[in-house]
This record gives structure tokens, C-alpha cells and sequence, in this order.
């Protein structure tokens, strides 16, 4: 590694390349107008700007090579186009007006192409988008993608799950690296902040070929803020305000960009009490987060670099029954008391016609649990009375900083990305790859659900994107080894060979279709091989199996897109078949009277899909109406469910858009969720009755002292209709989700 680190850092001072600039103006095609704030980016270079007044732009410091341009701007079709420098001709770009949604540019895919380009299918949401609808926390926001649900624990801790799959089966990547966090626990949430994440990417289907070990499940690609465009500079403050757990959310951030230099910060605070279902207070689903991040990037013709960090700290409270009515944002015991720190950079070396990305992420995080007393030592001679009284005045004690951590464990996580873009053989796009990580965990608790270990991983991929008249071809191998040295006495070792294929073509001139066929794998986690203890976030004594075989599977996927000026429609469908399927199934024995959970394997499938359309009719192009339907079913091959698959659900929302002398960027919508029955449970479940949630809301950007105002008003359930999610971990208890809540949000720019 230090060998090519070394050469990258001779070529960069070495290399002469000469400095390319890009420049032009862009109008509307029907009018010949000149569009203003035009949106101008390079996605391989990470860097853009946008036109002036005039709709003139102009970019410098463009390496000599191919490189993708996109033209977006809110109202009109997205453009891309493909540019061989040197090239010093001016440019004149022609857009369309279009009432549909900017197209966007994919990163969580290795050819970075838009999303209608993708032989992928993948699915795309702004972070803002998800806001404006009332979403409250990060994982909330995602539930609104078709096709994604969460596993909750109250609003603090959301567990994304991908048509049926969740845990260590999905693949979680922030700053571009991949985020490691103790995730496979039900009971441990993302770690990350919403503020200062631009975009979600969500890959349905394995995705092992890019991302090893882990992404059997698919993957959730966070894209941070972008960095400021070339020369300029802004502020902006943002806060949102619930009424439900009188909960707020502020953050506020920086960011400029010089000629080679750009910067940026965030900082956020947020705090929740116990949220309020229809008939009580959630006893000690209260939270309280801290979240920093910060950037730096440095960019010349032939090199291009950013450093990425953020801190997260979060107080978490573990609700176990119905006590104390408290509005407190001080969680009580139990708790969880999590830091994540992640350090991560990115750099890219430019040669001509091809470049090689550098990719290197350092996450630690230290995860620590405070129980109740009765799970500490306390004198025999105590009466029950005494007793109790101890316990009450000890969960009240909103100071917890003498407490000692029951559990205690620090995960250090170094993972490495070198992959080197070949130059574009005639059709042909390809990619080669090394990836890599080293995960060290430490146990420093009294309680050890998990032992110390050191887990090691390699990687080898190739993958090409052909394109031919009609149809776009993607192809690519891999081959991956994991070796996991548990308490320094047992090692075990895991390979796997992937591979995946997949099309783009247009049927009937209208009709976009992509078919795909990948496998993936998963390799046992440590909790699954060698648990043996009480994990007090299920309330199960878990024993691991040190004997557990990969997961792997081969997942079919199908999907139809119908794009025309007004109207849109997709109909996704997938079959996944896991061989060796792990999961958790209980013994009927108890320890100090707890239920123990043995980890076993079988053979399991899972199968589905979604469908959707978007409607917004001539001439009223400010009109949407918006449906979507996801269904999944999973089955063990001996016909029981799996559990914690989500109930079939379908989402109807009307949308208006609409721009008046003062208000900028207006909109409103009203949404319902039908949630159905899922009577399809596990052997382990009860089966949860269905529901129907109803929201509505609107906002715009007003003018205050000449900078942008945006305001947001939302609510959601808004009937105040009480009901269980069938993926609530809290439903065993019989405890409802949150009732009617009302989101208000300003976001000032300067």
C-alpha cells in the first residue's frame, strides 16, 4: 500500500498535464431564452458550477481525458453529455422543459452514470425531500423509498430493511466508505445524523460484486453535502420543530471553494422526549444527539483529493414498559451511550483517458450499555421495599456519568478502496478493483455478548459496462476471503466467487427494461458464531454456532419503466434464493429466566416486488398524483416465514407545485399509507392487524433580507390513529407506534 501511495504522490508533483476549461452558455430551446442558476457538474471530478444572470458558465482545471457533463435545472429535463479534452470550444446547451423530477447522477455505482443510464436499477432520494414530508429522523425519511422499510425501537434506533433483509445482510456507506457500527444487533440504529447528507442511494438486490462481504442484501448509500461550486461561498442555519415528542433538530453549516482549495462544517443538536402514542408516553424512548462533520478537498488538473470527518454521539434510551410520564430528554436507565467517529478520504489520480481512485475510511466506534440495577449486584438483606425504592430513586438520577457500562465494546474498522478506470476500449467501460478491511473488537464491559476478534478481508473485482445500438451490457467477477481470529485461539476462514449480468434496453420505443441476475454472500458475523450471553436490547440469551457456513444467493431481477411527458409507470419484480440462511430460533429452554436463541441455518427464499406511476396531466403540469405498491414474502424451504418481513403496503399522495410573487418553490401534498395484514409470520410472531396513516403538509421559499427563507409544515397521522408496526420491536410488548405529530422547519441560506 505504502509503495503506491508513494507513486501517486511522485506523479501528482511530477505530471505537467496542461490546465483544460470548459465554457458556454445555456438557454431554453423553445425560446432561445438564457437560463440562470444551471446547475453544471462533472461526477468522475466531483466539481461543478453553475450559469450567471446571462446563463454563462465557465470550469476550470479539467484533466485531459473523457468525462461525463450534466446539464440540471429544476423544470427542465436533466442533460448529459460525454466531452474528449483539450476541447476550447464554447459551448451552447439546449434544455427541455419537464414537469418530471431532475434526473440524477448515481454514485453508489462504479461508471457514475445517471439514473435513467443505469443497467442497475436504483433507487434515488433527497435528504430535503424526505424532510419536507415530515420525516423526523434519517431512517424515517427512508421508509418513503418503495421497497424499504426500518425495524424500530421507538423513533431513536431505525435498522433499514431491503425487500425483506436487514442487519448485517444490507450495506450501509457513508463519506464513501463503509460504515461499520456493530450493526448487527436489532437494537443498534445507523449512528448517522441526517444533517449534511445530501441524497440516499438505495441498491436493491445483492451487491457483493462491488462491495463484498455484507451487501447480499442490497446497500444504503449516503452521499454527503457537496462542497461549494468553484469560487463561491454560503452559510446556511437550519431548525425543525415536533410537536409529538416536543423534539427539535437545528444544525448549521459553511462551506466555500477557491481555485484549488475548498472546506466545509456542520454541526447539529438534537433531542427527543418519550414520543406520544394516542394514549400514553412511551416510557424512555427519549434521545439526545450530537453530530459534527467537516471537509476539505484540494483539486488540481491531474488530482483531485477531500478528507471527510464526522463525530456522532448519541444517548439512546431503551424502552421496556409503560412508567413514567415524562416530557425529560434525559434518557433513563437502561441506555445506550454510542460515539461514532469516521475518518475517511478520497482521491483520484488522472491520466490520460484513465484514472485510478483511492479510497481509504478509519471508523471507530465505541458502543456502550447502562442497565437497570436489577442487573447489578445489590445486598441480600435489602427488603423487597428497600429494594424498589433503590431502583426508583436510581431511575430518576438523570446523571448517569458514575455509572460503570454493563456492556462496554470498541469496534475499530481501517477499510481500503483502489480501484483503476481503464481506458474506454472502443464499446467497452471497465473497472478493476482491490478492496479490503481490518476490524478489530474490544471488550472493556463486565458483560461480554461478544469476544474480543480481528477480522481481515480481500477483495478482487473487474466489471464492464458495453454499449451497443439498442442495449447497454454490464458485466463483472469477483473473488473474496475473510478471516476472523476470535479470542486468538480460533480462526476461521470464508471465500466466495461472485459474479453479475444484467441489460438496459428500450421495448416498443417506450418502454426502458432492465433484467439482472447477481449472486452475493455473506459471511457469519461474530454474534452469530460465538455469542453466548444475555443481549439485554431482545431479552434473549443468544448462543453462536462456530460451525455457520456462508450465506449466498442468487437474486433474479426484472424491472419496466414507461417514461413519457405526463405519465410514468415501473414494475419491479425479484426472486431471491439465500443458501444457508442464518437465523435465531429458540431452544424452549431459559437461563436466569430468559428465553435462549440458538443461531442454525436453512435454505430460505424471498420474492416480490413493487409497482408505481406518477400522473401529472396537461396542462395542469403543477398537478402530481403519485401511487406506489411493494410487496415481499420470505420462506424457509421447509414452508415456515421468516420473520421481521415487512407487511405489503401501498402509498397514494397528491402533490401540487406552484411559484406566486412571493412564495418560491411552493408545494403541497397530502399522503395516505394503507398498511395491509401480515398474517405470512414466522413461528416466533404473532401476526399485526392493518392501518392507514394519513399526512399532509406544505412550504416554500420566501425573499428575507435578499436571502431565501424556506419554510416547511407538516403532520403525519394526522387522524391520531393507534396502531403497531408489524417491524416495531416493541410490538411484543403491545406498545403502540407515535400518534398525530407536527413538524414545522426553517432553513435560512446566507
Amino acid at each position: 500500500m505504502k509503495y503506491i501511495l508513494s507513486a501517486v504522490m511522485v506523479f501528482v508533483l511530477c505530471n505537467t498535464f496542461a490546465q483544460n476549461s470548459i465554457s458556454g452558455i445555456i438557454v431554453d430551446r423553445d425560446t432561445d431564452t438564457r437560463l440562470p442558476f444551471v446547475n453544471i457538474y462533472i461526477p468522475e471530478l466531483e466539481t461543478g458550477t453553475s450559469t450567471n444572470d446571462n446563463g454563462e458558465f465557465i470550469l476550470n482545471n479539467i484533466p485531459n481525458g473523457n468525462y461525463k457533463i450534466t446539464y440540471s435545472y429544476l423544470g427542465y429535463e436533466t442533460k448529459s453529455q460525454t466531452m474528449t479534452f483539450p476541447n476550447t470550444e464554447p459551448l451552447t446547451i439546449t434544455l427541455v422543459t419537464s414537469a418530471v423530477e431532475m434526473d440524477a447522477i448515481i454514485l453508489s455505482t462504479p461508471f457514475h452514470k445517471l439514473q435513467s443510464e443505469n443497467v442497475m436499477k436504483v433507487d434515488y432520494e433527497k435528504v430535503s425531500d424526505l424532510k419536507a414530508i415530515g420525516a423526523i429522523t434519517l431512517t424515517e425519511g427512508i421508509d418513503n423509498i418503495a421497497g424499504v422499510e426500518s425495524i424500530t425501537t421507538g423513533l431513536s434506533v431505525g435498522k433499514p430493511v431491503i425487500r425483506g433483509l436487514s442487519s448485517n445482510r444490507v450495506l450501509v456507506y457513508a463519506q464513501g466508505v463503509r460504515l461499520e457500527n456493530q450493526q448487527f444487533g436489532a437494537e443498534h440504529g445507523l449512528g448517522l445524523n441526517d444533517a449534511g447528507v445530501e441524497s440516499i442511494e438505495v441498491i436493491k438486490g445483492p451487491a457483493s460484486l462491488l462491495y463484498g462481504s455484507d451487501a447480499l442484501g442490497g446497500v444504503l448509500y449516503l452521499n454527503p453535502e457537496r462542497f461549494a461550486s468553484f469560487n463561491t461561498n454560503s452559510a446556511d442555519f437550519n431548525a425543525t420543530y415536533f410537536s409529538n415528542t416536543l423534539g427539535y433538530s437545528t444544525n448549521v453549516g459553511y462551506k466555500e471553494s477557491g481555485e484549488k482549495f475548498k472546506f466545509l462544517f456542520r454541526g447539529s443538536v438534537t433531542g427527543h422526549s418519550d414520543y406520544d402514542a394516542p394514549d400514553y408516553r412511551v416510557t424512555n424512548t427519549r434521545f439526545k444527539e450530537e453530530d459534527f462533520k467537516a471537509g476539505l478537498g484540494y483539486q488540481v488538473t491531474n488530482f483531485k483529493t477531500e478528507f471527510r470527518y464526522n463525530m456522532n454521539h448519541s444517548s439512546l434510551g431503551i424502552p421496556e414498559e409503560i412508567g413514567e410520564q415524562s416530557t425529560s430528554k434525559t434518557p433513563l436507565l437502561p441506555y445506550q451511550d454510542i460515539t461514532n467517529h469516521i475518518f475517511s478520504s478520497k482521491s483520484t489520480v488522472f491520466f490520460d483517458n484513465s484514472s485510478l481512485e483511492i479510497n481509504l475510511g478509519y471508523i471507530y466506534n465505541n458502543r456502550q450499555e447502562f442497565e437497570d440495577e436489577h442487573h447489578h449486584d445489590h445486598h441480600d438483606d435489602e427488603t423487597e421495599e428497600e429494594h424498589e425504592e433503590h431502583e426508583e430513586d436510581e431511575e430518576h438520577d438523570d446523571d448517569h456519568a458514575e455509572e460503570e457500562a454493563a456492556l462496554n465494546m470498541k469496534l475499530k474498522t481501517f477499510n481500503y478502496d483502489l480501484k483503476y478506470n481503464l481506458p474506454d476500449y472502443g464499446r467497452f467501460e471497465t473497472i478493476v478493483g482491490v478492496q479490503g478491511m481490518n476490524q478489530v473488537n474490544s471488550n472493556y464491559g463486565e458483560e461480554i455478548l461478544i469476544p474480543d476478534a480481528t477480522t481481515n478481508d480481500l477483495g478482487v473485482l473487474a466489471t464492464s459496462h458495453i454499449h451497443f445500438e439498442t442495449v447497454d451490457v454490464q458485466l463483472g467477477a469477483r473473488f473474496d476471503y475473510r478471516n476472523i481470529l476470535i479470542d486468538e485461539t480460533i480462526s476461521k476462514n470464508y471465500t466466495s466467487f461472485n459474479g453479475a449480468a444484467g441489460l438496459k434496453t428500450t421495448l416498443f420505443d417506450f418502454v426502458i427494461t432492465r433484467f439482472n441476475v447477481a449472486t452475493g454472500f455473506r459471511a457469519p458475523n461474530l454474534s452469530e458464531l460465538s455469542s453466548d450471553g444475555v443481549h439485554h436490547g431482545t431479552n434473549q440469551y443468544e448462543i453462536g454456532n462456530i460451525n455457520l457456513v456462508n450465506e449466498q444467493n442468487i437474486q433474479l431481477d426484472l424491472a419496466l419503466e414507461y417514461d413519457s411527458d405526463h405519465f410514468e409507470f415501473f414494475v419491479n419484480g425479484f426472486y431471491n434464493y439465500i443458501y444457508d440462511y442464518i437465523y435465531l430460533a429458540p431452544t424452549g429452554e431459559t437461563i436466569d429466566d430468559v428465553p435462549v436463541y440458538n443461531y442454525t441455518q436453512d435454505n430460505a427464499k424471498l420474492y416480490g416486488g413493487e409497482i408505481g406511476l406518477h400522473f401529472h396531466p396537461h396542462p395542469l403540469d403543477w398537478l402530481h398524483f403519485e401511487s406506489s405498491f411493494e410487496s415481499v414474502t420470505g420462506q424457509q424451504d421447509n414452508g415456515d416465514y421468516l420473520p421481521q418481513i415487512p407487511a405489503n403496503s401501498i402509498l397514494n399522495t397528491i402533490r401540487v407545485e406552484y411559484d406566486t410573487k412571493w412564495l418560491n418553490k411552493g408545494y403541497a401534498f397530502v399522503k395516505l399509507r394503507s398498511t395491509f395484514e401480515q398474517n405470512k409470520v414466522s413461528i416466533f410472531e404473532t401476526a399485526s392487524t392493518g392501518y392507514s396513516l394519513l399526512s399532509a403538509g406544505f412550504g416554500g421559499t420566501i425573499s428575507l433580507f435578499k436571502n431565501d427563507l424556506s419554510i416547511s409544515i407538516s403532520g403525519t397521522n394526522l387522524t391520531d390513529k393507534s396502531y403497531v408496526n408489524h417491524l416495531s420491536r416493541l410490538k411484543p410488548l403491545g406498545i403502540d407506534n407515535m400518534g398525530r405529530n407536527f413538524s414545522i422547519g426553517l432553513s435560512y441560506k446566507i
